[in-house]
C-alpha cells in the first residue's frame, strides 16, 4: 500500500539526486574497512580457490603476465604489508609459483605494489562518462579511473598489459551516447567501461563485438542489456534497505521522506517496490530539494505522525543535515535508515549526537589494510594531499571509477596468473561466469547473474553502520553483509 503525502514546504528544483550512485560509492569505505580474516561489510567471505576458478572483474587483462605477477609476489598478502612471503612459508619455497594460495584474489589484491611496470601490448578501453551538463557532471569518475590506470601501468597493468583509456564524454542525451558508441567502435577498443551514462548505445557496441562493463546501472534498460555492472544501483540499494527494515528491525510499517525530483522519485519507487515484496506498509512524504529548518521538521513530523516502526530518509547533501536535525528537534525516537552519503564526515561533524538512532546502508568503519594503503597511494597525487590524508569514506562518485578500474585489474591478474590470455572479451566472459571473485579493495562478493530478473548485476550485498555517541559511525554487528536478493522487486 502506497500513500503519498505532499509536504507543505516550498519546492525548489536544482538537480536530480543521484542517490543510488552515492550509495554505491559507499562500497569504497566498506571495502577498505575489511579485514582479511573476516568478511567485509559489503560481502560474504570469499573462497580461497585457485585463481583459475575465480571470476575476474570487468577489466581486460594482459596476454602475458608481468615478471612480477606470478604467485611469488601474491603471498605477501597473507602477512602485513612490510613482510614478504618468506614470513609465511619455508625459506626454500617462499616464492613457489605452484602454491595455489598465492594466486587467490585476496592475495593478488594486495600485490600491486610488488609488480613491475607493464610491458605488454596496450589494452585500449573506451571510458564513457557524463560530464559538463548540469546535474550530470561527474568528472571525478574519469579522473579517479585515470589515476588508477597510471598507478597500474607502473604496477603490472592488466595482467601485464599497459592500460590505455580512450575517453568519450556524454551529455545525458541518447544522441551523445550514440555518438560515443560510434566513435569508440571506430577506434577499435577492446572493451567499453561505463562510468555514468544514461543512454548507453548497446546495439552499436554489440554490432561491433565490443563487450561492455559498467559500474552502476541507472535506468531499467541497463538491467537487461548485454552488459555487466559491478554494482546494482537503486534496485539493490533499496532492496538491502528493505532487508534491514524487515529482518533486523522486524518492522511492519515505514514512513519515508524524499525530495520530489526525478532522481529521488526513481529511488523512492524502487524502495516502495521492495517494501511491497516484503509485505511492509509504507507512507511517503515528499518535499523540496532545499528546505528550511522548519521545512525539514515538517517532513519528519508528517512521516512520523502515525508512529511507524521505521523512518527512511532519501535525502542527500544538505538534506541529510536538515532531516537529522529535524528529527532530533522534534524529539522523535523512531530509528531511521538512509544511505552512506548521510554518514559523510562533514555531515556528522555538523549534526553530532543528533544522529543517534540513524543507520546507514553501504558503509562501515575504515580499518588499516594493505588495500587502503594502495588506494591512498593512487589518489594522493590527484587530491594533492599526503597518502595518509586520503579518506576512503569521502570519495563520492569518483570512487566508482577507482573501484571499476582496480577490480578489473585484479581479475586480469588472476587470469594471467592462471595462464589465461587477457583480452577485453575474455575478461568480460570471466567476470560473467567465474565464482569467488570480489570487488577491490575489499571482499564484496561478485556473483553476476545471481538474480534472473537483473541478469546484468554482479554484486548484491551491503554493510550497515550506525551512529554511535561521540561522533563515530560503526558497523552494526551481524549486518556486515546484508543481501538484497530476497527483496528485489
Amino acid at each position: 500500500m502506497h500513500h503519498s503525502v505532499s509536504s507543505s514546504s516550498r519546492r525548489t528544483r536544482r538537480r536530480a539526486s543521484w542517490f543510488a550512485g552515492l550509495a554505491a560509492a559507499g562500497l569504497i569505505a566498506a571495502s577498505c574497512s575489511s579485514d582479511k580474516a573476516a568478511a567485509p561489510a559489503t560481502t560474504a567471505a570469499t573462497t580461497a580457490a585457485p585463481a583459475g576458478t575465480e571470476a575476474p572483474s570487468t577489466e581486460p587483462a594482459a596476454t602475458e603476465p608481468p615478471a612480477s605477477a606470478p604467485a611469488d609476489t601474491a603471498t605477501a598478502d597473507t602477512a602485513t604489508a612490510d613482510t614478504a612471503a618468506v614470513d609465511t612459508t619455508p625459506a626454500d619455497t617462499a616464492a613457489a609459483d605452484t602454491t595455489p594460495a598465492d594466486t587467490t584474489p585476496a592475495n593478488l589484491g594486495q600485490a600491486f605494489p610488488d609488480l613491475g611496470p607493464a610491458t605488454g601490448d596496450p589494452i585500449v578501453i573506451g571510458l564513457v562518462n557524463s560530464e559538463g551538463t548540469p546535474g550530470l557532471d561527474f568528472p571525478d569518475i574519469r579522473i579517479y579511473a585515470q589515476a588508477s590506470a597510471d598507478y597500474l601501468n607502473e604496477h603490472g597493468g592488466y595482467g601485464g598489459r599497459v592500460v590505455k583509456f580512450e575517453n568519450c564524454t556524454v551529455k545525458g542525451s541518447p544522441e551523445t551516447s550514440q555518438a560515443c558508441a560510434q566513435e569508440l567502435a571506430g577506434k577499435g577498443v577492446e572493451l567499453v567501461m561505463l562510468g555514468l551514462d544514461l543512454f548507453p548505445d548497446y546495439a552499436t557496441y554489440e554490432a561491433a563485438n565490443i563487450p561492455v562493463i559498467g559500474v552502476l546501472p541507472i535506468l531499467p534498460g541497463d538491467y537487461t542489456a548485454k552488459a555487466l555492472f559491478l554494482t546494482g544501483g537503486n534496485a539493490t540499494t533499496t532492496a538491502a534497505m528493505t532487508a534491514v527494515i524487515k529482518d533486523h528491525f522486524k518492522a511492519k510499517t515505514v514512513g519515508i521522506v524524499s525530495s520530489d525530483n526525478p532522481g529521488a522519485n526513481g529511488t523512492e519507487a524502487a524502495l516502495t517496490a521492495a517494501l511491497d515484496v516484503a509485505g511492509i506498509a509504507h507512507v511517503t512524504v515528499k518535499g523540496g530539494d532545499n528546505e528550511t529548518d522548519a521545512g525539514y521538521q515538517g517532513l519528519m513530523r508528517e512521516a512520523a505522525k502515525d508512529n511507524p516502526d521505521i523512518l527512511v530518509s532519501l535525502y542527500s547533501d544538505a538534506g541529510c543535515i536538515g532531516t537529522i536535525r529535524g528529527r532530533a528537534a522534534l524529539g522523535i525516537t523512531i530509528p531511521v535508515i538512509t544511505t552512506s552519503i548521510c554518514a559523510d564526515k562533514d555531515v556528522i561533524a555538523q549534526v553530532g549526537d543528533d544522529a543517534l538512532g540513524w543507520n546507514f546502508v553501504g558503509i562501515q568503519t575504515q580499518k588499516d589494510t594493505p588495500e587502503l594503503h594502495i588506494l591512498q597511494t593512487i589518489l594522493a597525487p590527484t587530491l594533492g594531499v599526503a597518502p595518509e590524508e586520503v579518506d576512503s569514506t569521502a570519495l563520492g562518485l569518483g570512487g566508482l571509477g577507482l573501484i571499476e578500474t582496480m577490480s578489473l585489474a585484479l581479475y586480469a591478474d588472476i587470469m594471467a596468473a592462471d595462464g589465461t590470455e587477457v583480452t577485453g572479451q575474455s575478461l568480460y566472459d570471466f567476470l560473467g561466469s567465474a565464482k569467488g571473485l570480489t570487488l577491490w579493495p575489499g571482499q564484496a562478493a561478485i556473483n553476476c547473474g545471481d538474480s534472473a530478473k537483473y541478469p546484468t548485476i554482479c554484486s548484491f550485498t551491503f554493510p550497515v553502520a550506525e551512529y554511535v555517541a561521540g561522533g563515530s559511525v560503526q558497523t552494526v554487528e551481524g549486518q556486515e553483509a546484508v543481501s538484497a536478493l530476497p527483496y528485489l522487486p
